[in-house]
């Protein structure tokens, strides 16, 4: 974020272990670092700012993505039985499924939810799922490397690894921030929290499909189509949702920095994220500090993640004054395997009603959308 100034400040708390399955069981000291923004303010201009995806003129970046996007289209042709196709977080799980449809194919997620899919160590028994596949599915832009090492390590002849992240985004256009600095090397891979760009993963994943198994094409075409429709009427809703709230007032202070090409589309402003860090307790004197960082940014509320509880987080927000909302998910999908609301879609919608309404806003055109869509998703998700 170009002439942004920043203060970082580090915390770690004791953390509470979850009392769900859905919480990730977290034992001893957790640390967590503040990393807040003073970013200037905006005019206060309510129009809708559209994903900035034109076309890119350094041939290096260029060729990288487009590498990817070869790779992902490349393969033969599948004939004598159904595609066998694996894919990673449940997001990206769940819109493979819903382009597969009833076309027999099988698909098998690896991440179990619930898991910190930026460390996740795939066992053993993984690799005779990969071993299987003729398509492998992944966010790529250096979310899953594990998996995919294991994958390119066992995958069969004629196979493909699909990083659609890295294939659909131009190098020049990723986002680094609080989490994922430039420095690092890993670029911000939340992609799939931003639906314009969650629209180009289905027709990628479309594209793949029909070039691998052209006798479901009509299939994929018509699922994708639906898809399509459905994710363009969320996002129009979270453009309506968005107006309700004044662009000051639409400030992030999150758990973890999974919504930053979200807000560059809607015109939010990420100013804070809570990241592991390192094992020593904080000092009242930290704690005191980042307490008037939340008061001075004006942040209407702290948003907490259920599957990664921070104590330290809740206690920023009760003395601070602000609503403290600790249910975000990023990758976690809603309810169980066969809702309507397990998909992405239903992820999307319940944390944008969450944050807009958190925040002061009107959420009504959100909790109207129709996110069901006639194919039924038959993928395996492993919990």
């Amino acid at each position: 974020m170009t002439g942004v100034g920043r203060i970082a400040l580090t915390l770690e708390a004791v953390a509470a272990p979850a009392s769900t399955k859905r919480r990730r069981v977290m034992r001893g000291l957790v640390a967590v670092s503040f990393i807040a923004t003073i970013a200037a303010c905006s005019s206060g201009d309510d129009s809708r700012p559209t994903s900035d995806m034109s076309a890119v003129n350094d041939a290096t970046t260029v060729a990288a993505h487009d590498r990817a996007r070869e790779e992902c289209l490349g393969g033969s042709v599948i004939s004598g039985g159904p595609l066998g196709i694996a894919t990673t977080v449940a997001p990206i799980t769940n819109l493979v499924a819903l382009i597969v449809g009833d076309s027999g194919v099988t698909v098998t997620g690896i991440v179990p939810e619930g898991t910190n899919s930026h460390t996740f160590e795939p066992p053993p028994s993984v690799a005779a799922t990969l071993e299987k596949a003729d398509v492998v599915f992944i966010n790529g832009l250096v979310l899953e490397e594990p998996t995919k090492d294991l994958a390119t390590a066992n995958m069969k002849a004629g196979a493909v690894i699909c990083e659609l992240g890295t294939a659909i985004l131009p190098e020049n256009q990723y986002l680094y921030d609080f989490s994922f600095p430039e420095e690092g090397g890993k670029p911000n891979p939340h992609l799939w929290t931003n639906p314009p760009l969650a629209r180009e993963y289905v027709t990628l994943i479309r594209d793949v499909l029909v070039t691998r198994d052209p006798e479901n094409s009509a299939k994929y075409e018509s699922n994708h189509d639906n898809v399509v429709a459905m994710i363009d009427s969320l996002d129009d809703a979270m453009a309506t949702a968005t107006a309700s709230l004044p662009v000051d007032q639409r400030k992030l202070l999150t758990y973890h920095d999974a919504y930053a090409y979200f807000a560059k589309t809607y015109n939010w402003t990420v100013v804070g994220a809570i990241q592991p860090s390192s094992f020593e307790e904080p000092t009242p004197k930290d704690v005191a500090k980042l307490i008037e960082q939340v008061r001075s940014e004006n942040v209407k509320a702290v948003f907490g993640s259920e599957v990664f509880p921070s104590p330290v987080l809740e206690q920023i927000g009760n003395e601070a004054g602000v609503a403290y909302i600790d249910v975000l998910r990023d990758d976690d999908l809603p309810g169980g395997p066969g809702d309507v609301e397990h998909s992405w879609a239903g992820l999307m919608r319940f944390d944008y009603v969450t944050m807009v309404e958190a925040l002061g806003g009107d959420a009504t055109a959100l909790k109207e959308v129709d996110i069901s869509v006639d194919v039924e998703d038959k993928a395996y998700y492993p919990q």
